[in-house]
């Protein structure tokens, strides 16, 4: 209800009872001045008949009814002492029954004076008794009949009615008034200063508490845009999607991740920011089963192919009050697991048939021997196939084995300042017989670079690119091995005009066991791990591989540590 209503209502309501209560009461005390006017002016009445008749006796109330005083307003009565009515101004003093036991008679008869009230029976009249004995024993008794108080009172409502429209009108054209000076100052209340203005003491402690219940308020939303902030820069900062959904599917939330990972146009999202349905997004059967299953109370997961990229979807129910509110949907970017897994399997594959061949050859050659079916001229060209097989797999699980440590970053020795010129140099020795063999001429240029480092593993890392180089070589090829400091960086450069490597599989030759030509491969020996310990290597070190290759006129590797 209005304010300004319910101050119209109250003092109507106030003018009304003042009113009504007024009226009655002013009834009230005219009526009851009246009443006693009326027994004042019927007492004066009977004592002056008391007086006259002591004087006349019957004459004088003969004297009265013949001047025409008898039909006057009050009635008179005068009883004798046995109560048989002797005069009557009002009626026939024959027809009247015997008054001695009236009340008023009765006590002037005892006390020589006496007076009594009667009502009539519809409440409308009231008559007033006085009598008064005279000195031969009879009474005179004056009656005066007036309004009763209730009468008085119904006589007064149709005069209140039509004051009380008068006052009505009245009210509402002071209370219009009123009620615009009384609400001025509350509607001209500043709600980001109460201090300021007119206030009224019965609103200050309303005010007061307006001003704890607004800062209260204000901390909160302080806390609230914190924690919003918060939420935001760590979803906003996430590289997982991440999606809050409603129970009729509709986005509440979401960060960028999310609409990256599922190739939705950020335009897209913002034009329709405020009603974006979860569907949407990507209308695949998957993705809509997962937010279905969540939105119905179950743990949902999913694989979801986008292109060519790889996405799990995770999707859980939010419940309030065990009801179902919503779901929180997770989009992780699993591209690069499942190539890794990929790579594993392969790598699983290759090492069985890498570790297959040479088993194979050892337990072919030593089955032929041990049926006696070699000759003993033989047995040695035997025995050699079976010592170069074992060989064989003795290097390839030792390049197995130093994978798996450069995987794991566990490798046995710790870094140390090393000569990386030095390392080379040995290297470089050690192959000279197989350059030789060949017809390659290997050299090495530069000069002392010291770099922190496992020596082992630097060790292995420039054999491989040198056997490489080597092997996948011309005819009376060179192959350079150059030490030096570039910008502050040593770098190893190994550098041979051989075969090349083909654009297509440029990409390709540090994964494990990938060869160009594998029959050329199988031919010049190798296990396929070289270049593979080349680049985990590197990272071990740190390092960067830098590969520049053309088919027919050569290959350069370059090492940046």
């Amino acid at each position: 209800m209005k304010i300004k209503r319910k101050i119209y209502w109250n003092l109507c309501l106030v003018a009304l009872l003042t009113m009504v209560v007024s009226a009655l009461i002013t009834a009230l005390l005219l009526c009851q001045d009246l009443q006693t006017q009326m027994r004042h002016s019927v007492m004066t009445e009977v004592r002056y008949l008391e007086s006259a008749m002591e004087v006349s006796g019957e004459d004088y109330l003969a004297h009265l009814k013949s001047r025409g005083d008898g039909n006057s307003e009050n009635r008179i009565t005068w009883v004798a002492q046995d109560g048989t009515v002797l005069y009557d101004s009002f009626a026939d003093s024959e027809s009247l029954e015997n008054h001695k036991d009236r009340p008023e008679i009765a006590a002037a008869f005892k006390n020589g004076r006496g007076q009594s009230v009667r009502t009539s029976r519809t409440l409308a009249e009231q008559t007033y008794y006085y009598a008064a004995r005279l000195s031969d024993g009879s009474v005179i008794r004056v009656a005066s009949t007036t309004k009763s108080a209730l009468a008085t009172v119904f006589h007064t409502v149709p005069v209140m009615i039509a004051m009380g429209i008068l006052i009505v009108f009245g009210v509402l054209i002071l209370v219009e008034l009123q009620t615009k000076r009384i609400i001025a100052p509350i509607n001209k209340m500043d709600p980001d200063n109460l201090q300021a203005g007119e206030v009224y003491d019965e609103l200050a402690p309303l005010v007061r508490r307006l001003e704890k219940q607004k800062e209260t308020i204000r901390g909160q939303m302080q806390i609230l845009r914190e924690k919003q902030e918060e939420f935001s820069a760590i979803t906003e900062n996430m590289q997982e999607g991440f999606l809050v959904v409603n129970s009729r599917g509709d986005v509440m939330s979401y960060n960028k991740s999310a609409t990256r990972l599922l190739g939705i146009p950020v335009e897209q999202t913002e034009d329709h920011k405020a009603n974006i349905n979860i569907i949407s997004l990507n209308r695949s059967e998957k993705f809509r089963q997962v937010v279905d299953g969540a939105l119905k109370g179950s743990h949902c997961e999913q694989m979801l192919d986008v292109g060519n990229r790889h996405y799990q979807i995770i999707a859980n129910p939010v419940a309030e009050s065990e009801e179902r509110s919503g779901a929180v949907v997770v989009i992780l970017d699993v591209t690069e697991q499942q190539s890794r897994e990929e790579l594993r399997r392969e790598f699983t594959a290759n090492v069985s048939h890498e570790l297959k061949t040479p088993l194979t050859s050892i337990s072919g050659y030593a089955e032929i021997m041990m049926n006696g079916l070699v000759q003993p001229s033989d047995m040695g060209r035997f025995s050699g196939k079976i010592y170069q097989e074992a060989q064989r797999l003795i290097t390839l699980v030792g390049d197995i084995i130093r994978l798996s440590q450069l995987d794991e970053e566990k490798a046995q020795l710790e870094k140390q300042p090393v000569d990386l010129h030095m390392i080379a140099s040995n290297v470089i020795k050690r192959l000279q017989d197989v350059a030789k063999k060949n017809q390659i001429t290997l050299m090495l240029t530069g000069k002392p670079t010291v770099v922190n480092g496992n020596p082992q593993i630097l060790d292995e890392m420039i054999y491989n690119l040198c056997d490489n180089a080597i092997k996948y070589n011309k005819p009376f090829g060179e192959v350079e091995v150059n030490v030096s400091m570039a910008k502050e960086h040593p770098v190893l450069t190994v550098e041979d005009d051989g075969i090349g490597i083909p654009v297509d599989d440029q990409a390709r030759i540090f994964e494990r066991f990938y060869r160009v030509d594998k029959s050329h491969s199988r031919q010049i020996g190798g296990t396929g791990l070289g270049l593979s310990i080349v680049k985990h290597g590197a990272i071990y070190h740190k390092a960067k591989v830098e590969l520049k290759s053309a088919l027919g006129e050569g290959t350069t590797v370059r090492i940046v540590f």
